[in-house]
């Protein structure tokens, strides 16, 4: 076991390979596999106290307030009560651990919940139901239609033919469509009979637990035979059972060894980057609070050698006790009285502060998204001003950019475009909104009622029987590899990819409905009339063809040949004649991809009887031939889809969330850098790409890095380096950034001509993340204004993170929505969770969350940047009024022996950062705005000082010290040139230590709370109150602690009866406190005149015209819909498994007939209770329900307005 982080036993040797018996738990218990069971909390009943003390005190003023909590127990050097410093220190723990402790028990919950499912087991001959935590692994599980999978399993049969399944894997990649799995076929002949799978005792021997999705190699060994296993067969933990009455797996990896776990990666403590530059400055302070009493020590040591014996009236001393015993006490008297320069309260403001902006968040009305009732969450109260630095931001795409909806836009069919609605009277173009009436396709009973579509002419020369568009929509009701259900009536398409499922519920809209398939026919309805294709083979897709095809037969007998795939390889195999038509089509095509839209062409040709059959049975051989099967079959399909006809072309839009392509824009003008790592493949992601202005035509150029070996690799990041910035070396540049002694490096930034992209496959990103390479790839990527990532893994996006983070001095951010997103959320600096379609795995391991991506322009431009902006501000006034009110104790020693008196009143020094200064600067460090969040997000600019540090840093740490030092000396000086040797208006002295005291402390109040008031930029009722009135208390208290009441209760208390009332009634006395509150700000002010003057900043300017402008928000811009020209199109988009198409046509694929005429047209109308579920305007392989209308998205200024405005 592990206990406080330390192995109190043997550790598990590292597996090489993993060998399961099955059905045996004791043969496979010897190994000590992992059980079921997962633990994502931090803690237990046992190492809460002591870990989460441990990570408390590695904040290093936690463990400063600790020893000098010691110091003040020991009597001899103490001036100062212990209460007063193990009071806030265990407030500040307290609370802390309070909301650690919050967080974790939610864990424990969650994962209890996890660990209590339900499963079937086969436990000695019969199906019991267990917990998922005492699953093992060996054993055989029975799981049924709708279930999680419940670990790693071996697949070994099902209910479906050919022993398919079908799995939706949203969790893990964040993709809603449908997958496909098959058991072999020697374990799919156990069926469900728990007999035959009671008595297997088959052998597994596979590789060890590992992260990679998209690979598995092992072997059966099953009555003396071995059969392969790969990743077809193997069912992983987070998939659902989809369409699969039931099925029965061996469970091969359990808990925290399955993929999807091992892929979670670890939770780490996170901090803010101003946490860790807290920890070296308060190092820095203590060690100059050390110098200062060594000083003060050394000088008492001098004045009790020189001067002491002369004192001996007034400062009685012992015998034995020497001068220099005495500077020894004097040491640890002085450290105790000039803690003050960090005082534990700072840190209990900061706990309050991020509360309350972490608050803000939560109420933000603007972050809430109404249609699925979800607010914006600050999960975390500890990270708030590190959204304020953010440089590098890394997106998920699938549910994170987009919505997972394909629809079915436009298309071009014989030279002719449709789906753009026209004025009838000035002949333009409209722009479609939600009040403009969409088709009507009441003629169709079995049209899907959320289906959109506004141009009739398409629907008008479908009634017409024009030969071309009825030609288009047969071809997209045949070609493809869906699969139709009938659940209670329903019609339901199951697609592999939604780009297909967008197509085939088009056609169903017109008229042409795909009603079902068996492995030799497909079954459609055309305009009302049943026809049934004979399907004699289907070309399946892959990579390289990019295109795919099936030939059938028609009722009347003619054959015919379908192909649909991208315009470059379609417009390679049509037949002359199409000259003429394919450049009409290329015209359509290029304004479809101006427009973001994905595309297809489609094309056919009729075939000749005689030659096709000879070519079928040459067909055959090359099926069945052992050797080049690939290349024999793919020489074939060349041969058959030659002179093909051009029918058309589609366009169907990935529909992007709402405002991702204004928010991108947003992001990029705050310099904040965008990388998009998405398991999808290279030309989605280009597309969505290019579809949210990632990237751009008119970029320098965009660079393809898709090598498959390290050291074309290298080559190709070296070329694009080179091309950007010739002569750039092979050496990266490093920032020495030497912090205790620690010295990584950190690369510099190299600026570039022109805005360049960078586009880099999966397969490749293994390479370049090797030691050897992984500097080539973060100096290539970040002279890129864009870098998108394809078919990577979880652990690459933590990977590409964690290399950021290492070689960058950047805060970074990572935004996503499945559970494949948790190790990324988990690696960056910030992990923002969106509750989208894939689940809340996401959400769960992230620090914020919010419904949509455009939520993050306001979360960073405004959240973020006025909590850096808080959070320093507030850091900079409290150092100042803190390190004053130290230093004025330091120059005072001089002048009174260096006996460790204090200047001040006790209470005062009670009080001073308790009521005097403690309300004033929490209320500017929760309501304070340079500029209100309209300005803020029309001047994206605002945002670059955060990123730099330029608000609080090392140096402006410094600034603020010498500030200090400076008022500290006019506030000490000037009142005791004031006092001495002065008289009182009535004749007496004035120059007493209790005179002196008020009058220093009541100038150092006034004087810190002038300079607040300079600083603040946004007063509101709350800050007057807090400012005013704490000025006003200050004198309240002074006035009734000096009182002669107070001192008659209790005189050793109230030693100071009657000062402030003598005193403050001297006009000498409050010219003193106006000319110490001038002098002390006029710096401030003359420095802030020279450089607002000579050099302004982004911050200047902008507040200069909010003044001008008489703080009125900017008017909201309109934005135009923006028509870009193109010659760049997508090509094929479908993303189902290539030999899909085998399956389709295999003899035992389907078990369900076809559907009856009389079921497959109702020409009466639907029952109420008939709900198609497919969809294209909104087609989701989910089968989710959508909204049949998108929202016309407005920017956050008219949003800003919008809620404003109602509330007036």
């Amino acid at each position: 076991m592990s206990f406080f982080g330390l192995d109190c036993v043997k550790k598990k040797e590292k597996e090489t390979e993993r060998k399961i018996r099955a059905n045996d738990r004791e043969y496979n218990h010897s190994f000590r596999y992992a059980t079921n069971a997962i633990k994502t909390s931090k803690y237990n009943l046992l190492t809460f106290l002591p870990l989460n003390l441990f990570e408390q005190f590695q904040r290093i003023a936690n463990a400063y307030f600790l020893c000098l909590l010691v110091l003040q127990v020991i009597p001899a050097i103490s001036s100062l009560s212990w209460f007063t410093t193990v009071v806030p220190l265990t407030l500040v723990l307290t609370v802390t651990a309070v909301k650690d402790a919050i967080d974790d028990i939610n864990r424990h919950r969650s994962d209890r919940k996890v660990n209590n499912r339900k499963a079937q087991v086969l436990i000695d001959g019969e199906l019991r139901s267990e917990r998922w935590m005492n699953v093992q692994v060996g054993d055989i599980i029975r799981l049924e239609n709708n279930q999680f999978v419940t670990a790693d399993l071996l697949l070994l049969s099902s209910s479906e033919p050919l022993n398919l399944v079908y799995i939706e894997t949203a969790e893990l990649d964040g993709e809603t469509n449908l997958k496909v799995k098959q058991a072999l076929t020697v374990t799919g002949e156990m069926g469900g009979s728990v007999e035959s799978l009671a008595a297997f005792k088959g052998e597994v021997c596979c590789e060890a637990p590992n992260n990679r999705l998209d690979r598995f190699m092992g072997t059966l060994v099953w009555k003396e035979q071995k059969y392969p296993l790969d990743n077809q067969s193997v069912l992983l933990r987070g998939c659902t059972l989809r369409n699969t009455d039931w099925c029965f797996g061996l469970v091969l990896f359990a808990g925290p060894e399955t993929k999807l776990m091992q892929n979670c990666g670890k939770s780490s403590f996170k901090r803010t980057s101003i946490d860790r530059l807290m920890n070296i400055l308060v190092l820095f302070i203590f060690g100059f609070l050390v110098l200062m009493c060594i000083i003060l020590a050394v000088g008492h040591g001098i004045w009790e050698n020189y001067e002491g014996s002369k004192a001996m009236g007034f400062v009685p001393r012992t015998e034995d006790v020497g001068p220099a015993f005495s500077a020894f006490l004097t040491f640890w008297s002085y450290i105790i009285i000039l803690n003050t320069v960090v005082p534990i309260s700072l840190y209990v403001s900061m706990e309050v502060i991020r509360l309350g902006n972490s608050y803000y968040i939560n109420w933000d009305r603007l972050m809430y998204y109404g249609r699925s009732d979800t607010p914006a969450e600050a999960r975390t109260t500890t990270l708030n001003e590190e959204l304020g630095q953010i440089r590098y931001v890394f997106s998920d795409k699938t549910g994170t950019l987009t919505q997972n909806i394909m629809t079915f836009n436009k298309c071009s069919i014989n030279g002719k475009t449709y789906g753009d609605v026209y004025d009838h009277y000035t002949d333009q173009r409209l722009e479609i909104t939600e009040d403009m009436i969409p088709v009507d396709f009441s003629f169709n009973s079995l049209a899907d009622p959320k289906f959109q579509f506004y141009d009739s002419s398409l629907l008008e020369a479908v009634k017409l029987e024009m030969v071309e568009v009825q030609s288009f929509f047969r071809l997209l009701a045949l070609c493809h590899t869906v699969m139709p259900e009938e659940k209670n009536k329903d019609l339901v398409y199951q697609a592999q990819s939604p780009d297909e499922g967008a197509l085939v519920t088009a056609a169903r809209n017109f008229g042409f409905v795909f009603r079902s398939r068996t492995p030799e026919s497909l079954t459609i309805v055309e305009m009302g009339v049943q026809r049934t294709f004979d399907l004699l083979a289907i070309l399946d897709f892959n990579n390289v063809r990019k295109r795919m095809s099936v030939i059938v037969r028609s009722p009347e007998g003619r054959l015919s040949l379908y192909c649909k795939g991208a315009d470059t390889i379609i417009y390679q195999r049509l037949h002359h004649s199409c000259s003429k038509l394919m450049e009409e089509t290329t015209e359509h095509l290029n304004e479809f991809a101006g427009e973001g839209l994905r595309t297809l062409v489609l094309a056919y040709k009729d075939l000749d009887e005689a030659y096709f059959s000879e070519w079928q049975q040459r067909h055959l051989e090359a099926n069945t031939a052992l050797e080049e099967r690939e290349e024999k079959l793919n020489l074939l399909y060349e041969e058959i889809e030659r002179d093909l006809l051009l029918i058309g072309a589609t366009a169907i839009e990935d529909k992007l969330q709402d405002g991702v392509s204004q928010t991108i824009e947003q992001l990029a003008k705050a310099d904040i850098k965008i990388w998009v790592l998405t398991g999808d493949k290279q030309e989605t992601a280009e597309n969505i790409g290019y579809a949210c202005n990632l990237l751009r035509e008119e970029m320098s150029d965009v660079f393809i890095v898709a090598a498959h070996s390290p050291e074309t690799v290298r080559q190709e990041l070296r070329d694009a380096r080179a091309k950007m910035r010739p002569g750039s070396g092979e050496d990266a540049f490093f920032i020495p950034e030497s912090i205790l002694g620690n010295d990584p490096k950190v690369v510099q930034d190299e600026s570039v001509n022109g805005d360049y992209g960078l586009v880099i496959s999966g397969h490749s990103l293994a390479f370049a993340l090797e030691g050897s390479m992984e500097l080539e790839l973060l100096r290539t990527a970040c002279m890129c204004k864009t870098v998108i990532c394809c078919r990577v893994t979880p652990l690459q996006k933590a990977q590409v993170v964690e290399l950021v983070k290492r070689y960058k001095k950047a805060v970074t951010l990572a935004i996503g929505d499945g559970a494949n997103d948790v190790s990324m959320i988990k690696a960056a600096h910030i992990g923002v969770g969106i509750s989208g379609q894939e689940g809340m795995q996401a959400v769960l391991s992230s620090d914020f969350s919010f419904a949509q991506f455009r939520f993050l322009q306001r979360l960073l431009l405004v959240h973020g940047r006025w909590s850096y902006l808080r959070m320093c501000k507030f850091l900079r006034y409290f150092f100042y009024k803190n390190f004053t009110f130290t230093f004025v104790h330091f120059w005072y020693a001089f002048f009174c022996g260096f006996s460790a008196q204090t200047v001040y009143d006790e209470g005062f020094i009670a009080l001073y950062n308790l009521v005097y200064t403690s309300l004033p600067v929490l209320g500017m460090a929760l309501f304070d705005q340079d500029v209100n969040d309209g300005w803020s997000l029309q001047y994206p600019q605002l945002y670059v000082p955060g990123q730099l540090s330029r608000y609080f840093s090392k140096t402006a740490f410094m600034k603020c010290a010498l500030h200090s030092c400076y008022s500290s000396l006019v506030l000490f000086f000037i009142p005791y040139f004031t006092v001495y040797d002065s008289m009182r208006s009535d004749g007496k002295q004035l120059a007493d230590y209790q005179s002196f005291a008020v009058l220093t402390q009541t100038c150092l109040t006034v004087a810190v709370c002038v300079q607040l008031s300079l600083d603040l930029s946004y007063w509101t009722a709350v800050n007057h109150l807090f400012v005013w009135g704490s000025l006003g208390m200050y004198f309240i208290v002074t006035f009734t602690m000096q009182s002669d009441g107070l001192y008659q209760l209790h005189p050793k208390s109230f030693q100071f009866v009657g000062t402030g009332r003598n005193s403050m009634d001297q006009f000498s006395v409050w010219l003193t406190v106006l000319l110490t509150a001038v002098l002390c700000v006029l710096p401030v002010l003359v420095h802030r005149f020279i450089f607002i003057q000579l050099n302004p900043t982004i911050n200047d300017t902008v507040r200069f015209k909010v003044r001008r402008k008489k703080d009125q928000r900017p008017a909201p811009q309109r934005r135009a819909k923006i028509r870009r020209s193109s010659t760049r199109r997508s090509g094929y988009a479908f993303s189902h498994a290539q030999g899909y198409g085998d399956l389709v046509t295999s003899k035992r694929f389907l078990r369900r007939p076809a559907i009856t005429r009389a079921t497959a047209f109702n020409p009466t109308g639907r029952s109420p209770a008939f709900k198609p579920t497919g969809r294209s305007a909104g087609y989701s392989p989910s089968n989710k329900a959508q909204n049949s209308k998108q929202e016309a998205e407005p920017t956050e200024l008219q949003r800003y307005r919008a809620v404003h405005d109602s509330t007036l």
